[in-house]
């Protein structure tokens, strides 16, 4: 090695040597580095006010890491322990939904079958303090963390209710709590109806048991499934892989591309279709995103589901979460591969059309931000090829279903809660299908070809 560079940003920077041999002349690379420890040190030694070094070398990181595109990051112990959560999907604590009204933290509903439903806490009920300490002056999320904590372990929050005159003390016991991505219900006696809020190690689970939920309480009555990715992030590209192997008999479900041979992989539905066959309606919009656009780029390549929504954010990147050594649980969670849809499609910027276009409505007004409005997005190769057509557009004419006009409440309609028309329309396309024989049905959710 030419030079001797010491500093913890040094660290990390020095461990990548092949990347500045690739950009160009190594001495230049070394003067680079210099120069931004010399600027680290006037920092340091000239600005008006005392910095924390932990602090700039922080944002350092997180600046090289943002100049590359909008989700490569940089995870510090705190950041990393709340992405645990929510990637595992558990976490020891009380088991409430909880929002900040008042500068304290108010309670909207308990989960059922939790330490906090047990111990009788309420929805509506304000939490002022923990342990003795007041939630005042905190943010929701310090207020959460200290709320949270190993399975267990008590903890003593200090509640006003609105019909109880005085504040009183509950302690509750934390326990494993698990955060449900996966909801399910039966619509209109013969409807199935999934929702997927996020892609945790619980969604595929999730999933293939409310499937067979579904199945147990129907039976041969059941028309069809919705299932609902609207507002999905996105979250674990294994649980998108075995939420569509659910839906699919056999084929292709995904594939990454990346720099490095060991980014670039295949994966294969397995043998049989948990509903064999009927039908299928995924709800997607704007936010529907990564891990979504995985499952609905799927099941729509294959034509096993119609894709009813908007069209999706346009996120086809993959991060990889890559822990650090040192002091505390640390990571950069980078971007190392692009994903393909069975098609050979790439989702970056674009997104997914859907078969059928159903808007809320004034929703054209509306400004919508995706993966293409964001700064420094990664842009996809494939957007001029399309535009020569060298990709198919979603196919959905064999069904008697073409993209519809953002639907209108009709006049004269009742004032309250807006009707969730995409809903709607899923279920009664589902209805009009199952009319259908299932040879015709069959028929039309055969894979487009390649």
């Amino acid at each position: 090695m030419r030079k001797l560079i010491t500093g913890a940003l040094m660290a990390l920077v020095i461990s990548l040597p092949g990347q500045a041999k690739a950009a160009g002349d190594e001495d230049e690379f070394y003067e680079r580095l210099n120069t931004m420890m010399r600027i680290f040190d006037m920092v340091r030694k000239e600005y008006v006010d005392e910095v924390d070094d932990k602090e700039v070398i922080e944002a350092a990181i997180q600046g090289m890491l943002k100049s590359l595109d909008p989700h490569s990051t940089y995870l510090n112990p705190d950041v990393y322990q709340q992405v645990r959560v929510q990637m595992e999907g558990e976490y020891g604590g009380l088991g409430i939904e909880v929002q900040m009204e008042n500068g304290v933290v108010k309670v909207v509903s308990p989960i059922d079958e939790t330490p906090a439903a047990n111990a009788g806490i309420q929805g509506g009920d304000l939490i002022t303090h923990i342990d003795g300490n007041a939630v005042v002056g905190k943010t929701l999320t310090e207020a959460v963390k200290q709320m949270r904590g190993p399975v267990g372990a008590p903890i003593t929050i200090t509640v006003i209710r609105e019909e109880v005159p005085a504040a009183f003390d509950v302690e509750i016991v934390r326990e494993k709590i698990l955060v449900r991505s996966v909801r399910h219900r039966i619509e209109d006696e013969t409807i199935g109806y999934i929702r997927v809020t996020t892609f945790n190690m619980q969604s595929g689970t999730g999933v293939e048991k409310a499937i067979r939920k579904i199945v147990e309480e129907v039976g041969d009555d059941l028309d069809g499934v919705v299932l609902d990715l609207r507002n999905n992030p996105g979250g674990l590209l294994d649980e998108a892989i075995r939420i569509s192997d659910a839906f699919l008999e056999r084929g292709e479900i995904v594939s990454t591309r990346g720099r490095r041979k060991e980014n670039n992989s295949r994966w294969y539905a397995t043998t049989g279709d948990m509903l064999e066959g009927v039908p299928v309606v995924v709800l997607v919009n704007a936010y529907s995103a990564s891990a979504s656009e995985i499952v609905a780029g799927a099941l729509q390549d294959h034509r096993r589901a119609v894709l009813l929504g908007d069209r999706t954010f346009g996120k086809g990147t993959v991060q990889s979460e890559i822990r650090l050594g040192g002091s505390g649980d640390q990571a950069i969670r980078l971007t190392t591969a692009r994903y393909f849809t069975p098609s050979g499609a790439s989702i970056q910027e674009r997104g997914i059309e859907p078969d059928i276009e159903v808007l809320f409505p004034n929703q054209r007004r509306a400004k919508l931000r995706r993966e293409a409005d964001l700064q420094g997005h990664i842009t996809n190769d494939q957007l001029s090829q399309d535009r020569a057509g060298e990709y198919d557009e979603p196919i959905a004419e064999e069904i008697a279903v073409k993209k519809v006009e953002p639907a209108v409440a009709p006049e004269g309609a009742p004032e309250g809660p807006p009707e969730d028309i995409q809903l709607l329309y899923a279920i009664k396309l589902l209805k009009n299908m199952s009319v259908l024989p299932k040879e015709q049905i069959a028929e039309l959710q055969q894979p487009r070809s390649r």
